[in-house]
């Protein structure tokens, strides 16, 4: 199969529609198929010669976003059509449409092509907490793009129950893989917990982008309990804000990696603490190794989190919640470790493989239904 990956990110970014756009392309590879991807141009240009890519890529000229130049929008660019074109693709894979993919959108409509539309990221929510405004003009952007499309993937029941509240059609549920093997609890690291926990003290982690819809500030309380250490793992526009919200927090900036799957295995607690996640796949690197997570009653995380089993659940935006839960979970060594070992079984199965399978099923029913429309 012939497939054009359209997405607003892809590596070297480190989000996680950049993670899942790379890894349906190397499952496409690895099953035989002959993906291409079209992304917005990287900083600096792209990465000589897309050395990381498992498949050719074709980088649209792009612009910073204003106030935060980690991530990049596309320009109006004819590559897009053209990719579609030159690479006879059969089917487009759109990866959270909203610039690009909307445009890759019109380009499917106006060749014939079928599309399959990914939905990744809460941008209603990004816009109430931007702007303070604007959430109904970006479910306008979303249903147009979606509704095109032969099929919108939701990779959580809170995303589905989101866009078919929206209006949004054809919509299921497609969600996350995780690598278990490069996730492990056998990878914690006394080194780690030597320099960050000298004295014993808990170890909370919280790894993503610090930036103001992630709402790392409600971990203030936290960094004010006796004998609990925290690390913030990654970078962001809200870095240095956080530097003064969180005393005593050590900020490791971005890690990657061997060296992020070590840093994940030698928590004791990792939380999690914005309200917006369609999916929260740190949540899921976190339960394979073997931490035990606690997250926000909202969105991705309720699919994810199993509460009193694999972690707890707490209001969204809480910060006495969270603090709470860190106490209470800091007290019991015994439910942290059996928390922690859940978490771990709970997501064995959940490999990028068999979560790639599901896709092809999702790129077969799509193609069959074209085909008996066309008859």
């Amino acid at each position: 199969m012939r497939v054009v990956i359209v997405t607003e990110s892809f590596p070297p970014d480190v989000n996680g529609v950049a993670h899942c756009a790379l890894q349906t392309a190397l499952h496409l590879v690895r099953r035989g198929h002959e993906p291409v991807v079209v992304a917005p141009a990287a900083a600096h240009g792209p990465p000589a010669p897309e050395i990381d890519a498992p498949c050719p890529v074709v980088r649209v000229p792009s612009l910073p976003l204003p106030g935060y130049p980690q991530v990049r929008v596309a320009l109006p660019s004819r590559r897009i059509a053209a990719a579609l074109t030159s690479h006879r693709a059969e089917l487009v894979h759109l990866a959270s449409p909203f610039v690009l993919g909307v445009r890759g959108m019109a380009a499917a409509s106006r060749l014939g092509l079928p599309a399959v539309a990914v939905y990744q990221t809460d941008l209603a929510g990004y816009a109430r907490t931007y702007v303070g405004a604007g959430e109904a003009a970006v479910w306008r952007r979303i249903r147009a793009v979606h509704k095109a499309a032969d099929r919108t993937l939701a990779p959580s029941g809170a995303a589905m129950r989101d866009l078919v509240a929206q209006g949004v059609p054809r919509v299921a549920l497609w969600p996350r893989g995780v690598d278990t093997a490069r996730f492990d609890p056998a990878l914690r690291d006394e080194e780690v917990r030597r320099r960050y926990a000298p004295n014993g003290e808990l170890l909370v982690g919280y790894v993503g982008r610090l930036a103001p819809e992630k709402r790392v500030e409600l971990l203030a309380g936290v960094c004010r309990m006796d004998g609990v250490s925290v690390l913030v793992t990654g970078d962001g526009p809200s870095e240095h804000r956080l530097r003064d919200m969180l005393p005593g927090a050590h900020f490791l900036g971005r890690r990657t990696g061997g060296e992020l799957a070590r840093i994940f295995a030698s928590l004791d607690l990792f939380v999690h603490t914005g309200p917006f996640e369609t999916f929260c796949q740190t949540v899921q690197e976190a339960m394979a190794s073997g931490v035990p997570v606690i997250a926000p009653a909202a969105g991705g995380p309720l699919d994810l989190v199993a509460h009193g089993r694999t972690g707890l659940l707490v209001p969204p935006g809480d910060a006495a919640a969270f603090r709470d839960a860190v106490w209470s979970l800091a007290a019991d060594p015994v439910r942290r470790a059996a928390y922690g070992r859940n978490g771990r079984d709970m997501v064995r199965e959940r490999t990028w493989e068999a979560v790639g399978d599901q896709l092809l099923g999702h790129y077969a029913e799509v193609l069959r239904a074209r085909t008996a429309v066309a008859a």
